[in-house]
């Protein structure tokens, strides 16, 4: 198990004005404030988060 991707994101976006759906995947994803990174597993559902709110955060790595 040693070799699982990963994918690290940074919370870009503020989630003011934003839906409440929207606020609730940055939450699922670890992030609530700005500037904020996370390093997550690289699975489909966190991709499928990532792109629900693909203008509010950045992928920073990779690995």
């Amino acid at each position: 198990m040693a070799n699982e991707k990963t994918v690290t994101v940074e919370q870009i976006g503020s989630p003011l004005r934003r839906p409440a759906d929207q606020r609730a995947t940055l939450i699922g994803l670890g992030l609530n404030k700005m500037h904020r990174r996370r390093t997550l597993k690289d699975t489909p559902e966190v991709r499928g988060m990532i792109r629900k709110v693909q203008h509010l955060v950045r992928i920073v790595d990779e690995a």
